[in-house]
């Protein structure tokens, strides 16, 4: 899936307020722009993007049956 694919299907099941959608919107902008990149660069986007990630928490916990699919 491409960004222009993902950012429909966030937009289409409104799902801006998902931030674990929007790390994978940006980290698929990252790798699509990775050949413009140095690998410093690349190396410190991915960090940052890492982060953030980081800094969600257990952002899942009392909504897996919506996240992962649990049943």
């Amino acid at each position: 899936m491409n960004t222009q694919d993902l950012a429909k299907y966030i937009e289409k099941t409104n799902s801006i307020s998902k931030p674990w959608l929007l790390i994978q919107l940006r980290i698929q902008k990252l790798k699509e722009r990775r050949a413009e990149l140095s690998p410093e660069e690349y190396t410190k986007k991915l960090a940052d993007i890492h982060q953030d990630l980081m800094n969600l928490g257990e952002w899942w916990v009392g909504i897996e049956d919506e996240v992962f699919g649990v049943k």
